[in-house]
């Protein structure tokens, strides 16, 4: 298997960093409850080291959300995967991710 990132990988570590943030918690705060260093909570959402699948639940427990909540939706082609790519691996697009998962109206982020 590539040790290079996935961009699957890179595409959950970015929705752990909308949902750690839109719950006001830091990159520390979310490593204590995992049991690891905030370096390895950045690894995990940038997408550097791949989260296991006993991990992932243990991050979806201690968020209040589901382990699928971290997956994004399958592209409907393969050319919007390659499309979302460049988004989810730039500061710029986690940002933007980050700051729409904190509109809080569910209504608004699916008009959006």
């Amino acid at each position: 298997m590539s040790r290079r990132s996935h961009h699957i990988d890179q595409a959950v570590g970015l929705r752990i960093a909308a949902r750690r943030s839109a719950l006001g918690w830091s990159q520390s705060v979310l490593a204590r409850e995992l049991g690891v260093s905030f370096q390895q909570v950045q690894k995990y959402e940038t997408g550097v080291n791949r989260v296991s699948a006993s991990r992932l639940h243990q991050a979806a427990m201690a968020m209040g959300c589901s382990v699928g909540d971290f997956f994004p939706a399958r592209p409907k082609t393969e050319g919007e995967a390659e499309l979302l790519h460049p988004v989810l691996t730039s500061a710029e697009g986690r940002g933007l991710a980050e700051a729409f998962a904190r509109i809080p109206d569910a209504g608004a982020r699916r008009a959006l």
